[in-house]
């Protein structure tokens, strides 16, 4: 072992669903390089997003700070890239630092990524074919698949230095992002009927107005660049909405296996490089995604598929493996678990846990109670998802839908009546029973109100304006 400190390398997908990873018991797809990662290491079941969309999921993973803290609250407000981040604590720990592929948090003077030695990323999004990357240096054009090039130019960077710093790569993919455009190697790879999730005819009966107004049902909201062919003529509304679900997944899977064989390459990388055992290497998303579930497709809402988050991570010489850790994290807790993992403090501005103890089977922190959520792109121009914020515990999950951008970039110009959600994620792990107006559960809300102000006031976010003050809060 050359030093004392892990190598560490983050390999973040957009919009990979963890129920679309066989280590989370995916019955769609098969992930075997990622399952290696857990195989050989430790999977995270209960990973959760503060904010389910990209640019914000993205600044709290980098800074460790929820939204309302790094000012990323929305796709159009840039991140302060001078702001600290677990990058910049271990490039002045001595660690050789990098990040190719997807950084979309901005570009321009202080909007591009700073604390690196080394950065290269496409533009917003990014292009699946020949994509446009930014450097330093300025733009330039790469041939070829954006998910090949992208570990071509991490495994080149790693490679390029043979001194004995220790070194932290972000390996930042595009896919599977919308609009799920497979490489030849993959393509109709999934072309076998798929099956519909259970909750696919969701009526949305119990659910709040806010929640019905969001366009991205499969049926009605995928646009023909998504499907990239006419539907079959004579189809029933029912039968038509199945066929663009097949389309769907087909090609979102197919992004999804070449994600894995590029895992599988940097996992071959390091092993032949003698370093495998010797680098904290960890695969997630930036959120999780709808594959159908109550008819949709994308993120946004604080429901299971949109909140959960993937998380495996192998270090063989510290953490052990086929193990899996259960209780409640964030994507704002990777920054502090990174930093103890290289033995670099925190900064005093960051808000999460850091899970390593945990991890590594030793005594942590105590668990926590439940997790903060906070959505603000209310009613933006493509999704019209509502603005809400909410309360997880391991049991109960409470939605405050706020319906208000507050004059946000990138939020719509309407606002709408407040409302609520409770769901017994025990009762009711598919979340279609609404249960916020039921006696039996008078109590249980009343405390979750109770609890998800107090996390705000601990975490330094207000409450909404019309929130009223819960009475077990007291005058």
């Amino acid at each position: 072992m050359k030093h004392s400190r892990p190598n560490i390398a983050m390999i973040l997908t957009d919009d990979h669903a963890a129920h679309a990873i066989g280590a989370y018991g995916s019955i769609v797809n098969e992930t075997p390089r990622i399952d290696e990662i857990a195989c050989r290491g430790v999977t995270v079941e209960n990973c959760f997003a503060t904010n389910s969309l990209c640019s914000p999921s993205r600044a709290s993973i980098l800074t460790g700070t929820y939204s309302h803290v790094n000012g990323v609250t929305t796709l159009s407000t840039p991140i302060d890239a001078s702001q600290p981040t677990f990058i910049s604590l271990l490039r002045e720990a001595g660690y050789r630092t990098a990040i190719v592929g997807k950084w979309h948090m901005g570009h321009g003077e202080g909007h591009d990524p700073q604390g690196f030695d080394y950065w290269d990323v496409v533009i917003d999004q990014g292009e699946y074919n020949d994509p446009q990357f930014l450097s330093a240096e300025g733009l330039r054009r790469e041939t070829g698949y954006a998910t090949d090039i992208i570990t071509d130019l991490a495994l080149n960077w790693i490679d390029g230095d043979d001194s004995d710093r220790p070194w932290c790569v972000l390996i930042y993919h595009k896919a599977p992002h919308r609009p799920w455009i497979p490489d030849e190697k993959h393509r109709g790879m999934y072309s076998a009927p798929i099956p519909l999730p259970r909750t696919f005819a969701d009526d949305y009966s119990t659910r709040s107005t806010s929640t019905r107004r969001a366009t991205m049902r499969i049926a009605d909201f995928l646009a023909e660049e998504d499907l990239k062919q006419l539907p079959p003529e004579g189809l029933s509304y029912e039968d038509l909405a199945a066929w663009k679900y097949q389309r769907y997944m087909e090609d979102y899977l197919a992004c999804v296996a070449s994600v894995d064989d590029n895992v599988g390459r940097v996992i071959d990388h390091l092993t032949s490089r003698g370093e495998f055992d010797d680098t904290l290497l960890m695969y997630s998303s930036d959120q999780g995604f709808f594959l159908g579930e109550h008819g949709w497709f994308d993120k946004r809402f604080m429901y299971e598929e949109s909140l959960r988050m993937p998380l495996v991570m192998s270090y063989p010489h510290q953490l052990p493996a086929q193990t899996r850790h259960s209780q409640i994290a964030t994507n704002v807790d990777l920054a502090q678990t990174i930093l103890e993992a290289a033995g670099v403090e925190a900064h005093p501005r960051m808000q999460g846990h850091s899970l390593w103890n945990q991890l590594c089977g030793e005594p942590g922190e105590t668990d926590r109670n439940g997790m903060y959520y906070r959505y603000f792109e209310n009613e933006d121009g493509f999704h019209r998802a509502p603005a809400h914020y909410g309360y997880r515990t391991t049991r109960y999950k409470l939605i405050y839908f706020y319906n208000d951008g507050l004059g946000l970039p990138g939020t719509g110009h309407y606002t709408y009546p407040p409302e609520w959600e409770l769901y017994d994620l025990e009762a009711d792990p598919d979340e279609t029973n609404n249960v916020y107006d039921k006696s039996a559960y008078f109590q249980i809300r009343e405390q979750l109100k109770a609890d998800m102000w107090r996390e705000q006031a601990l975490l330094g976010d207000a409450p909404h304006p019309s929130q009223p003050r819960p009475e077990l809060i007291g005058p």
